[in-house]
């Protein structure tokens, strides 16, 4: 069936980077839904462009698959699903299972659920695709964040898993970004040394992605792929 009568789904899209790549999918003329943790302007603004919003807690199961429920009784198919919702937690003394627990719910139970409750709908379409966003630092570790690293370096692994159960069909691959902007209150010199320990040296911005997003959804030959996009850190 024709995929442009579906809708892509793209989590976490409340702001950012998954904020971003919404709107441009929408001035593309793509049906867009988004899941989002807490009400923006943002959100009310992406309603009124036409696209459908639904609210989810990916903290725990129960949070989840009422997600998928709500997300059945809004479509019959999807386009894509776009892995994007993500938590940035600190591991403080004490709480390093309580975040080890949210991490590992958001950045890995989340996708699983989703891409086994909702393959069905992706299979209506031709073509579907499945995107994890990963992090560039699974690549090398984080001796400040282990939780939130090997959470991610469990989405990627997923990706294989997924891209070789869900063949021929659906196409499964992720994205691993590094910096890509800046917070509002980064202050200078936090941002050279982020900016130094790339090769190019630049703060992108979030088009990159979503030309990155746009490549996966466009290509018909890869699959259980994570593309890269780090700016060259991993020369340094």
């Amino acid at each position: 069936m024709n995929a442009a009568r579906f809708p892509i789904l793209i989590t976490g899209a409340g702001q950012r980077v998954g904020l971003y790549c919404a709107e441009r999918l929408l001035e593309d003329g793509e049906a867009v839904i988004v899941s989002y943790r807490q009400e923006r302007p943002a959100i009310a603004r992406l309603r009124e462009r036409g696209a459908l919003a639904l609210q989810a807690d990916f903290s725990d199961e129960a949070g989840i698959l009422s997600f998928i429920d709500a997300l059945k009784r809004q479509c019959s198919g999807l386009r894509a699903i776009v892995h994007n919702a993500s938590q940035w937690l600190k591991e403080d003394p004490g709480e390093e299972a309580e975040a080890f627990r949210r991490l590992f719910s958001v950045h890995m139970l989340a996708p699983y659920l989703i891409n086994l409750h909702c393959s069905e709908l992706l299979q209506r379409s031709q073509p579907a695709d499945i995107i994890h966003v990963s992090d560039d630092v699974v690549r090398k570790g984080s001796a400040r964040r282990p939780a939130y690293c090997a959470s991610k370096a469990g989405l990627e692994s997923l990706t294989l898993s997924f891209a070789a159960r869900l063949a021929p069909h659906i196409k499964v691959n992720s994205i691993a970004p590094a910096l890509l902007m800046f917070n509002e209150g980064d202050d200078a010199d936090y941002r050279a040394r982020a900016l130094a320990k790339s090769t190019l040296g630049i703060e992108p911005g979030p088009q990159v992605f979503y030309q990155s997003l746009r490549y996966l959804l466009d290509n018909p030959y890869l699959t259980g792929t994570t593309l890269t996009l780090n700016g060259g850190r991993h020369l340094k």
